[in-house]
């Protein structure tokens, strides 16, 4: 899977580099001074290396957890995000990450204890609140498991803090780490998920719904809470029947008692990064959807975007308490 490693020089003789090493002994690696370097040049097409990317593994200096934007959440009142990775094993077309950077290539920090003391100390500075983490955010948190042991290092670690709680966003079904522990009673395991007609277009290289399906099966039944994402809500005709259908699917395994939380949001883009994604991929059927740009956003037309998340909040709602919903609006 891993053809070419780059390796910061300062970090070659890490544990965790070299036991990444080991995994790919025919990989051909690079040493290089550091990561931005090989991932940050502007002269790079995301396309052309999104076929056979190369793994990057960097040591982390700085901001290794950033609050939220105001409005996203789930519950907590305080909300942080860190990023083991940069870049996703999945090639989804409405993906942010494409028009984030400049290169498709993995990074992996891993240097994890240096993100472990700071979300430490922001648990320490506030013992009476409850701290959301999120992970995921510029990565899949799960995906790239077998490799990474993100999971394996930071569930120990998020167990031992009683104020912190951990989402790990998904589409992954890499969940033999989870399933071979006792399940984390502050871990939301959150899957994104599409109809699957729109999964089959727009979202090459991740698991079908059936298989993200059946791992959601699996982990609530071994007592994981489970959270449920279903953003980016995508526009093509018969959408309102294809959510349903979805619905009536997911909902029809989840145990409320173990469903943690419900979110959805509509399609959305920073400007220039839509432009270059649009440059990459300007035959996708998604970007010739009723779009438009307002206040350096790209999204669907208003009232087409209003209908949209009515029509699915409405659905949704029909299956769970208000009190599990959370629309999103960041």
């Amino acid at each position: 899977m891993i053809e070419t490693i780059y390796i910061e020089e300062n970090i070659q003789k890490h544990p965790r580099v070299q036991e990444i090493l080991a995994r790919f002994p025919t990989a051909r690696n690079i040493i290089c001074g550091r990561y931005g370097e090989v991932f940050n040049p502007k002269a790079q097409n995301f396309r052309l290396q999104k076929q056979k990317p190369a793994l990057i593994l960097a040591e982390k200096y700085k901001n290794f957890a950033l609050e939220t934007p105001k409005d996203y959440g789930i519950g907590a009142d305080r909300n942080y995000y860190f990023s083991h990775m940069l870049n996703c094993l999945y090639d989804c077309r409405y993906c942010f990450l494409q028009g984030m950077y400049q290169s498709a290539n993995y990074v992996l920090f891993v240097n994890y204890e240096d993100f472990q003391d700071e979300i430490r100390q922001i648990c320490n500075d506030h013992p009476t609140e409850d701290i959301h983490f999120f992970s995921g955010y510029d990565c899949d948190s799960l995906a790239l498991e077998p490799v990474t042991g993100f999971a394996e290092q930071f569930l120990p670690f998020f167990a031992a803090l009683p104020n912190a709680w951990l989402e790990l966003r998904t589409k992954s079904t890499q969940i033999r780490n989870l399933s071979n522990r006792e399940p984390l009673p502050r871990c939301v395991v959150a899957f994104s998920l599409s109809p699957a007609e729109i999964a089959i277009k727009v979202e090459d290289k991740a698991p079908t719904l059936g298989r993200r399906l059946a791992a959601i099966e699996k982990l609530q039944q071994q007592g994981w809470l489970i959270g449920l994402r279903f953003d980016p809500i995508i526009y093509q005709t018969g959408y309102q029947q294809q959510y349903q259908k979805l619905f009536e699917q997911v909902f029809a395994l989840i145990d409320l008692k173990q469903l943690h939380s419900v979110s959805l949001g509509a399609f959305r883009l920073p400007e220039s990064y839509y432009k270059k994604i649009h440059k990459l991929y300007p035959d996708e059927l998604l970007f010739a959807s009723p779009l438009q740009q307002q206040d350096g956003m790209v999204s669907y037309q208003k009232d087409l975007e209003q209908e949209m998340i009515q029509t699915c909040t409405e659905s949704v709602l029909n299956y769970i308490p208000a009190s599990k919903f959370f629309p999103c609006t960041a």
